[in-house]
């Protein structure tokens, strides 16, 4: 039996630089890459453009299996049937219509199936918080990003302010230690390093240094 493209998987809560690392080292290895948390905002919207209701399994989980969907590394865009959909699955109604396909277990399984689709060659790097747990658990590199809640909340504020929106740090820590509390305790797929994962703290670290602290990892794994 031929052996499967490889797969590093980069888990972590929000805020720990796991998507802009993921990104940054799938477009320096030529590689394929996956954003698994855009996945539902993407499978909801693409039922909204086809009519489709949100609350219709059959139809939800045969959309997910076939979801026609790429992530770019290269230009950082997500592609719907070739359109790029970045911007509008950021919104505040694609979030709250996420949720809502995401409690059909129809559709996680669905959706499961089309994520393991992604692993091509030469490769694909898959960011998440279930890549090295559940998605691909024979994942040849697993990496655990991590920070404080104190650190993520900064550089959340710091994106807002950014944006030029109004934005309270002490309010952004609690929330996201109240989110790190809820995906920690969850039933399905609580957010945990994977067995045998390489846990990076990237308190104290910029883009860069984590991106170089990752990049020793693979290559101490994997002839690339």
């Amino acid at each position: 039996m031929p052996k499967s493209p490889p797969v590093i998987a980069i888990d972590g809560p929000s805020g720990s630089g796991k998507g802009t690392v993921a990104q940054i080292l799938a477009r320096e290895l030529g590689w394929h890459f996956l954003d698994s948390g855009a996945i539902y905002r993407i499978l909801a919207y693409a039922a909204q453009q086809r009519g489709i209701p949100l609350d219709a399994p059959t139809q939800l989980a045969e959309l997910a299996r076939n979801l026609p969907v790429t992530f770019s590394p290269i230009d950082a865009k997500i592609r719907l049937e070739e359109v790029d959909i970045k911007d509008e699955i950021r919104t505040e109604a694609a979030g709250n219509a996420a949720s809502k396909v995401a409690a059909i277990p129809a559709v996680r399984v669905a959706l499961l199936e089309r994520q393991r689709a992604f692993r091509a060659g030469p490769g694909l790097v898959a960011d998440g918080r279930d890549m090295g747990t559940v998605v691909f658990p024979d994942a040849e590199v697993k990496v655990f990003l991590t920070a404080s809640a104190e650190e993520r909340a900064r550089r959340r504020y710091n994106q807002l302010i950014e944006k030029g929106l109004d934005a309270n740090l002490a309010a952004l820590v609690a929330d996201i230690a109240e989110r790190d509390h809820r995906d920690a305790t969850r039933s399905v797929a609580p957010l945990k390093p994977a067995d045998g994962a390489e846990i990076v703290d990237t308190s104290d670290l910029d883009i860069a240094q984590t991106v170089a602290c990752v990049r020793d990892l693979v290559r101490r794994r994997l002839d690339v």
